[in-house]
């Protein structure tokens, strides 16, 4: 997992790159524009899959300041494991020209929520055993560093890579029942895209309209 993790940053990196260079050289006619406050759009990566997200850049400090907002809720389905994915992140940018596009870091708070079922659990007791389900939660909550570029225009386009920071377990342990057995479990966390031993991988595209 660790290497499919590696390897979708390298990817996300290569894209940054090549198209921050691009965007420098733009720069200058960037600035003769005139300044968007309120930004709506999509992003598509990891941890977020596909989320709805808003920023609002403040009519103070030259327009450095940018506060948003992301939210997804997605179902996914693996092999004995269903589970709701709810993402929701909410910080601020600081954009390095005056526009409220550009280059940017950002800090935020990240919260991961899962509903998880486990499917194929096995009940026994001294008369039988029986394979049911249980379900459990997990909640994640993460201090995210970011760098991105968003360009400038009524359509724009962005990327972000970083990291966040949190205590993620190893993996989860729940009590369940079927037909009047109880029994503790213990399972893996399942393979959420982007969740690593140290945290999360923070790495997507976005698109939308600015006005």
């Amino acid at each position: 997992m660790k290497k499919n993790f590696l390897t979708t940053f390298l990817f996300l990196l290569t894209i940054f790159t090549s198209f921050a260079q691009t965007e420098l050289s733009k720069e200058e006619n960037r600035d003769s524009l005139k300044v968007k406050h309120l930004s709506i759009g999509l992003k598509l990566g990891i941890p977020n899959l596909a989320s709805g997200y808003a920023e609002l850049a403040l009519p103070i400090l030259n327009n450095h300041f940018v506060p948003y907002i992301d939210y997804s809720k997605i179902p996914l389905n693996f092999e004995s494991v269903e589970t709701t994915i709810a993402y929701t992140e909410y910080g601020i940018n600081y954009y390095f020209n005056k526009k409220a596009n550009g280059f940017f870091i950002g800090v935020g708070k990240g919260s991961l929520s899962t509903d998880i079922t486990f499917t194929n659990l096995l009940f026994s007791n001294t008369l039988q055993s029986l394979f049911g389900s249980g379900s459990t939660k997990l909640n994640l909550d993460t201090t995210n560093f970011k760098l991105g570029l968003k360009t400038a225009g009524t359509v724009f386009f962005r990327f972000e890579l970083g990291y966040g920071v949190g205590n993620i377990p190893d993996s989860l342990k729940f009590i369940a029942s079927l037909d009047g057995i109880t029994e503790s479990f213990t399972e893996n966390i399942p393979p959420i895209p982007g969740l690593g031993t140290g945290g999360i991988l923070i790495g997507n595209i976005g698109f939308g309209l600015s006005f």
